[in-house]
């Protein structure tokens, strides 16, 4: 009876001193990652919340907080009628469609490169240079190509008989398409590396075996490529319609959301009201708007990859 109970105490003091240990190390971790958390809580979390709430108010912060007014759902309801704002929904619809290109060109490039190209590491950092360098840069590039008299694109083609080719940034038809050209040539690199990576994990006694059997290029590509490349399309896709929705800094050196509206997305929409208007109330219900059309674009994506995405 007496080595029972001893047993129970030792079991009782050894359970006792290994939660103080666990809770000494908690303690210890929690220290090392409060500046991580403060800066979330500080810099995200607290403008989100901030965000939701304003999004339910009229008020220019010029004015002081004492000058809030609570408006219920009336941005809202503002935003349905606003067809500025209708436009850049439109646009910023159009400009998805950059994403599926960017993502055709990569793996195309992607696939040449990895099998068929020397001086493989040249051509990635090649292709990679443009989405690692200044945004603002390259837009200025783009400009004096894009120039509708004396830019090279218009030269070649007059060069070619186009008498009177477009004046792309300057014409409310071609100033989008402009934006996607860009947009879609900064963002090749990105997915090509990618992409690079996930063709370098397909096991090769795949191909071997395909070449045994006398599967041309297609049968290959559309029965072991495509598949098991799906996560990382699945990646390239959520990420980059993502990135689709943030485009401002090409608007902002470019465009400035014109010709006549033409460029105008909801960033730049969003932009002007708070930063020009000194709207802030409204803006952040085109924000609350800017966030609901990424979550459900995204939870579809999540719930349609099922069917597609091999793993």
């Amino acid at each position: 009876m007496n080595k029972s109970l001893a047993t129970e105490s030792s079991r009782w003091l050894k359970q006792q001193q290994k939660s103080r240990i666990q809770k000494s190390e908690n303690f210890i971790g929690f220290l090392f990652i409060s500046p991580m958390l403060l800066g979330v809580s500080v810099i995200v979390l607290f403008p989100i919340v901030a965000t939701f709430i304003l999004s339910f108010a009229d008020w220019k912060f010029v004015t002081g907080i004492e000058q809030l007014k609570w408006i219920g759902f009336d941005n809202f309801i503002a935003l349905s009628s606003d067809i500025t704002f209708i436009k850049s929904i439109i646009n910023n619809a159009i400009f998805i469609l950059t994403v599926p290109m960017t993502m055709m060109i990569a793996l195309f490039l992607a696939i040449i490169i990895d099998r068929n190209v020397y001086l493989k590491s040249y051509f990635k950092v090649a292709f990679f240079m443009p989405y690692i360098s200044s945004v603002v840069a390259i837009a200025v590039v783009w400009q004096v190509l894009f120039h509708p008299s004396q830019g090279p694109i218009n030269q070649v083609l007059m060069t070619i008989g186009i008498e009177s080719p477009p004046t792309w940034i300057s014409d409310p038809s071609f100033a989008l398409i402009s934006l996607m050209i860009i947009h879609t040539w900064i963002s090749i690199g990105f997915s090509l590396i990618v992409y690079i990576a996930g063709l370098q994990s397909i096991p090769k006694e795949l191909y071997e075996a395909a070449d045994i059997d006398g599967a041309n290029s297609w049968y290959k590509f559309r029965n072991i490529t495509f598949p098991l490349v799906s996560p990382t399309s699945f990646f390239l896709l959520i990420t980059g319609i993502i990135a689709s929705f943030k485009v401002f800094d090409l608007i902002a050196v470019l465009t400035e959301g014109g010709p006549l509206n033409s460029t105008t997305m909801l960033v730049w929409h969003l932009y002007e009201r708070a930063f020009i208007n000194l709207d802030i109330g409204y803006a952040s219900a085109i924000a609350v708007v800017l966030f609901l059309f990424v979550f459900t674009i995204t939870i579809v994506q999540w719930i349609g990859q099922k069917k597609w995405v091999n793993y």
